[in-house]
């Protein structure tokens, strides 16, 4: 069994009067209950907390604002100096703040690896950060300390890192048992995968959440039980909202009747406190795969409410930030029809969903050394990957990276897979080349946004060159009424992924595209004249391959003049996911056919002195 891990608190600037039974009197005036035996020191004391929530809340009521027996005391968890590693706390960020700006904040300081938004009961934002090295966390704590912004001021600590503090136990010998393992699949054979989880998330009335729990919780349990799900009713999120999120975890078939359970709950309470009006579903859904669900000019929207008799509306982005990366699928009609719509719905969601979950394993695949866990984050609200479980847009340890492959713990493309969707995590990508090719793609953006890509004084720009590790640069207008303007990104496999990326969801979030819309880009990338033959294939069957694989328009234009570096121009035409597929496929086969020149004119000599 997995011991739970305490959150250890020192307490400092104690006058030599403080007893324990003072600290516990004084913890507990402030509703903040300890876990545990109060261990005092000369002038210090240690407190446990089992949850990081209070942990927070303790550090926030009381560090540098309450008094006893005449000193101010200090707060923040202890985390000894040789356990200071790569992990820092930042609090009091203010719940406005755009993802992009925090990111561009913290890669000032060295290479983020992970970041996950923490779920509080405070008003600002709290998120942990795991930097690449212990000395750039140091750095960061040094310089990010109190720093200002729109009159908040960042609290930053240093918290315990599991991997430090608790090393693996050293591997038993297997004599005679099997493991885990062993049992589960054979050696050379494949265990069935297993299905990906997409739950259902709803937002019900708060006035109705006692109903749907039921007395002694036997309405909820019977839910469950008839429906084979876990249902997470999130009351304590969002305190004095309206309406509270509820997380069910089951199969398709299970999340759709337990909607319609909770449905008629709702219905059947509202008759009898005589509310009249019928009571709509709301489905939360990340944003990102909003896009697919509306379908190109509504379409799909259309489709369900003609089939099902219902009118669905969508909430704006605008109504996305820190702590809200998804947006409310609001469906009105009886009871029948939204359930009947939220069968449609789900269908549409999970298959965006499963789509991007296969796109993140290509990227895994076929960028080598890419690790999509440190990958950072679109601006806010628009990750590409779901967050962790926990009320709306305020999960628990919530990664907000755009295409790390979600995770509650994001380690690898399992950003978008273990969080709120709840898929394993794998683990990182091993770097495969200490100095990765330098890639250039010049990408297509629409003439008006290149205001927004540069930023005021050019800070975006050199913001998302720095995040990246790329060079960005913006070539001048072809013509006064040029429509499109490109953006030269140079640098390795994974800067283009990040700065393509960035791009992509700064267009979509500044809506320079109908936000019913997918943002699609034109990409070009050069290669070798002498490759362009294979990437069309023989009567372009390569070309429609990858395009049928990637989802991508790839063209190839065959009367296309070589430059003066023998090259010719590959355009792609696509979304985000589709476009880098694209690029990266193609890169395989202009390689495969380096390799092969290569082994040819190293192997002609040879042959001919055996001749």
């Amino acid at each position: 069994m997995k011991r739970r891990r305490m959150n250890k608190l020192y307490i400092g600037n104690l006058s030599p009067a403080a007893t324990a039974d003072d600290l516990k009197q004084l913890f507990g005036e402030r509703k903040l209950p300890l876990a545990g035996q109060v261990l005092l020191k000369s002038g210090y004391a240690f407190v446990d907390y089992p949850d990081q929530n209070w942990a927070i809340r303790a550090i926030e009521t009381l560090s540098g604002k309450v008094e006893l027996h005449g000193k101010v005391m200090e707060v923040d968890y202890s985390v000894p100096k040789k356990l200071r590693s790569r992990k820092i706390q930042i609090r009091n960020i203010p719940p406005h703040l755009q993802w992009e700006v925090l990111d561009g904040l913290l890669a000032q300081y060295g290479m983020v690896e992970n970041v996950e938004q923490v779920n509080t009961d405070t008003e600002t934002a709290v998120v942990n950060v795991t930097y690449a090295t212990k000395e750039e966390a140091k750095v960061a704590i040094e310089k990010l300390s109190d720093h200002q912004f729109e009159n908040y001021s960042f609290k930053l600590s240093y918290i315990p890192d599991e991997e430090v503090s608790c090393p693996p136990p050293p591997q038993r010998s297997r004599r005679g048992g099997h493991s885990s393992r062993e049992r589960g699949s054979s050696p050379g054979g494949s265990s069935q995968p297993k299905p990906l989880e997409f739950p259902l998330r709803m937002l019900v009335p708060t006035q109705f959440v006692g109903a749907i729990i039921g007395k002694e919780g036997l309405t909820i349990k019977n839910l469950t039980k008839q429906t084979q799900s876990k249902v997470d009713i999130h009351r304590k999120e969002n305190a004095g909202a309206a309406e509270k999120p509820i997380t069910i975890h089951a199969t398709p078939e299970g999340c759709s009747e337990a909607c319609r359970m909770i449905l008629e709950i709702m219905q059947k309470e509202a008759d009898e406190t005589k509310l009249a009006e019928e009571i709509p579903l709301k489905i939360l859904a990340h944003n990102s795969l909003v896009g697919r669900l509306i379908g190109k000019e509504g379409r799909n929207l259309k489709k369900i409410e003609q089939d099902t008799g219902t009118k669905i509306t969508i909430s704006p982005l605008q109504d996305l930030t820190i702590y809200n990366p998804e947006r409310t699928i609001t469906v009105k009609g009886s009871t029948e029809a939204c359930c009947s719509a939220e069968v449609e719905i789900m269908k549409k969601l999970r298959e965006a969903y499963e789509s991007d979950v296969v796109a993140v394993n290509q990227q895994a695949n076929l960028i080598p050394g890419l690790n999509l866990s440190a990958l950072g984050i679109f601006s806010s609200g628009l990750s590409v990957f779901p967050s962790t479980p926990g009320a709306r847009g305020s999960a628990t340890a919530t990664p907000y990276h755009p295409f790390a492959p979600s995770s509650r713990r994001r380690t690898s493309s399992s950003a978008y897979l273990s969080g709120r969707y709840g898929a394993p995590p794998a683990g990182t990508f091993p770097h495969q080349h200490s100095l990765p090719e330098q890639e250039v793609v010049n990408l297509f953006i629409p003439t008006q946004a290149v205001g927004a890509i540069i930023g005021k004084k050019g800070q975006h720009i050199k913001q998302l060159a720095r995040f990246a590790g790329a060079s960005i640069k913006i070539a001048p207008a072809e013509g006064p009424d040029a429509s499109e303007r490109m953006v030269i990104i140079t640098g390795p496999p994974e800067a283009q992924f990040k700065a393509q990326g960035r791009i992509f969801g700064k267009l979509k979030e500044e809506n320079f595209f109908n936000p019913k819309e997918e943002v699609k880009l034109e990409a070009h990338i050069k290669v070798p004249s002498f490759a362009a033959g294979r990437v069309i294939g023989k009567g372009g069957k390569t070309v429609n391959e990858l395009q049928n694989l990637t989802s991508a328009e790839v063209i190839v234009p065959r009367d296309q003049t070589p430059d003066e570096n023998e090259e010719v121009i590959v355009r792609i035409i696509g979304h985000f996911f589709a476009s880098q597929t694209a690029q990266r496929k193609i890169r395989e086969i202009v390689q495969q056919v380096k390799q092969q020149e290569q082994k040819h004119t190293q192997g002609a000599p040879a042959s001919q002195h055996s001749k």
